[in-house]
């Protein structure tokens, strides 16, 4: 292949709107290629997964005003097609108070969060640096039964933040003809949700870690005008083009709270992940690898002796 041809094919890469993603695990359905492998990971001992909603009202939330060429005392909104609602986030600053953040707090009984002495829980990092709380109860009892010690708790979920509205509507423009446009607008909010769960909690004596509890949670929006009439929920200025709503939206969660406990696991595995790279023109092959070459003993050949 020439480098024309190469770099076209990279070209048409680069233009495709989407993609699909390449892991570099490949398994060429051969059996004498799988092995047993040791892997240090954290198990899940117990998890539960709520579903909770809310509503928030959001009075005269300010949308992009219509331009005023197509603005004109004919001018009129005659339609609402679809509204979307999806949550802020600036990846400028991760802390800009517009974000959308859910933040949960948990109270705990039949177990404790294990403090530092200072009164701060101590916590460990999880997957993408998630922190984990270390947790503690007499499990004596259940461990003799060879059963896990129930416990449970309370919690207070606070969403706040803002989200992107989105509000596609058919208006008469100022020649009397009917168009459709994608208005676009912020709203704010502001939620407490709460609910209650029960876990089921590993030993604490068998077992060289205490068990960690971590949770995380995500948001999904729906939107609708308050009264589902564009008479009384849309304020139209036709000279200046300025419009204005009343929304419900629809606060839609999924919550996930597990235990977990460092283990190690005998997994069946065909080797290292491996990717293909793309071969430069300067060095070719000449790159050095980014994992060592496996040394446990399926992999070790004997050597042979002259």
């Amino acid at each position: 292949m020439s480098n024309k041809e190469q770099l076209n094919i990279e070209a048409m890469q680069i233009d495709e709107p989407c993609c699909v993603a390449n892991t570099g695990c490949y398994f060429d359905g051969s059996l004498k290629n799988v092995v047993g492998e040791c892997i240090f990971v954290d198990k899940v001992y117990d998890s539960v997964t709520f579903n909770l909603q809310g509503l928030q009202s959001v009075a005269r939330v300010p949308f992009a005003a219509l331009p005023v060429t197509k603005c004109g005392p004919k001018s009129r909104i005659t339609r609402v097609l679809d509204i979307r609602a999806k949550k802020f986030f600036n990846p400028n600053n991760i802390n800009d108070p517009k974000n959308l953040t859910i933040t949960p707090t948990t109270t705990l009984s039949g177990a404790q969060f294990v403090l530092d002495g200072k009164g701060c829980p101590v916590t460990v990092p999880g997957p993408a640096g998630l922190l984990q709380y270390l947790i503690y109860t007499d499990t004596t009892d259940c461990d003799e039964e060879g059963l896990g010690t129930p416990i449970f708790g309370s919690q207070e979920i606070s969403v706040t933040g803002t989200v992107l509205i989105e509000m596609d509507v058919e208006f008469i423009n100022a020649l009397g003809v009917p168009e459709v446009i994608t208005l676009r607008g912020r709203a704010p909010i502001n939620q407490i949700l709460t609910n209650f769960f029960e876990l089921c909690m590993p030993s604490v004596f068998d077992s060289a870690f205490l068990p960690q509890f971590t949770e995380f949670c995500n948001a999904l929006f729906l939107g609708r005008l308050a009264t589902q009439s564009i008479a009384r929920d849309i304020t139209f200025n036709p000279t200046t083009g300025e419009i204005f709503a009343n929304l419900i939206i629809a606060i839609c969660i999924t919550c996930e709270k597990k235990i977990k406990v460092p283990v190690q696991l005998c997994v069946l595995s065909t080797g290292f992940c491996s990717q293909e790279a793309r071969v430069r023109p300067i060095c070719g092959d000449n790159f050095p690898p980014l994992f060592p070459p496996q040394v446990n003993e399926p992999f070790v050949h004997p050597p042979h002796h002259c």
